[in-house]
């Protein structure tokens, strides 16, 4: 699964250290994952399911300073933590849980319907990653958790794979929204999609406006390039400005439809239904571990976003996500 870095102006955890949490979120999905399908070939009934580590139930007054004091408990053991070496960080991460929490109200027939209950409850962690820290947290818009598109990015693509979804930056004071990026350890992908009606045709050349053709009819759009050539500048001008050497690649995707355009000719991978399934399964399987240029490029582009957030210490109440029990 990917790690969803930026969701447009939401506060993220990656934000505080990129280099730390995606090992983290790695180490934490696979412990869980594994402690939940052992429990399952027991015979357990996971409805019932449990995480050992109980949650310490807080007296209401002081539920509006508990933040403040668990922020100073987490220096006291950041501090500790330099003490320690790499197999006690990896017990650490276990012991945690991170708010990663699978509340299953049924039990699951198979073991691929229980890998899917589980990816589904991962899918709204990883939501709520990238939209909060321990201090603050941003209100996030139901529709993404009912997003096909970004489901189909977070849960199938690899975990070293950093996604920006329609990230919002901070260019010269005013606040500026991109497309998808997708940043690989082998090239940053800019990425535009073009999803209308299925099976619907696209064509168009260099002009400011393109043609759709759904039947008989024919309605004019403005061109997807200009959005996909302007966040391919501001992503190449900000690792530029930093000095990283990076690829920067332009991708042009239609799961549902049909483009009709010389791609190769605009420095474009133009990738419709006839080939997507293929171009997608190759993402799937590169083999690359993460890179340092690659964390060097996500940060890059961390560092100039805009972030939209509240104060946990007096902000409302924890918002219930969308679909939490499965």
């Amino acid at each position: 699964m990917a790690q969803l870095v930026k969701l447009l102006d939401y506060v993220s955890r990656y934000e505080q250290d990129l280099t730390r949490y995606p090992s983290q979120y790695i180490r934490l999905k696979r412990y869980q994952w594994e402690r939940m399908k052992t429990q399952w070939e027991s015979g357990a009934d996971l409805s019932e399911w449990q995480q050992d580590i109980k949650e310490v139930v807080e007296p209401e007054e002081n539920k509006w300073f508990s933040p403040l004091l668990r922020v100073f408990g987490q220096r006291k053991d950041v501090e500790a933590e330099q003490y320690h070496d790499n197999s006690e960080d990896e017990k650490g991460d276990k012991e945690e849980n991170f708010g990663f929490s699978p509340n299953l109200i049924h039990n699951p027939s198979s073991l691929e319907h229980l890998r899917r209950l589980y990816l589904d409850q991962l899918f709204h962690f990883q939501i709520k990653w990238a939209s909060s820290t321990l201090m603050d947290k941003s209100r996030v818009e139901s529709r993404f958790f009912r997003d096909p598109l970004l489901r189909s990015f977070a849960q199938n693509l690899p975990d070293n794979y950093l996604l920006f979804y329609y990230p919002i930056l901070l260019l010269k004071k005013a606040p500026v929204e991109l497309d998808i990026i997708i940043v690989t350890p082998v090239e940053c992908m800019c990425i535009t999609v073009l999803e209308k009606e299925d099976v619907a045709a696209f064509s168009g050349s260099g002009d400011r406006f393109w043609l759709k053709k759904l039947g008989e009819k024919e309605t004019k759009f403005l061109s997807p390039l200009i959005a996909l050539n302007r966040t391919e500048k501001i992503v190449s001008s900000i690792l530029k400005a930093q000095g990283i050497d990076f690829p920067v690649r332009k991708y042009l995707i239609s799961r549902n439809g049909y483009i009709d355009h010389p791609g190769s000719a605009f420095d474009v991978d133009i990738i419709d239904r006839r080939s997507y399934e293929d171009w997608f399964s190759a993402l799937q399987k590169l083999p690359v571990p993460m890179k340092s240029t690659q964390f060097k490029a996500g940060q890059a582009i961390l560092d100039v976003g805009q972030t939209t957030s509240i104060s946990r210490l007096f902000g409302d109440e924890e918002q219930p996500e969308d679909g939490n029990n499965l």
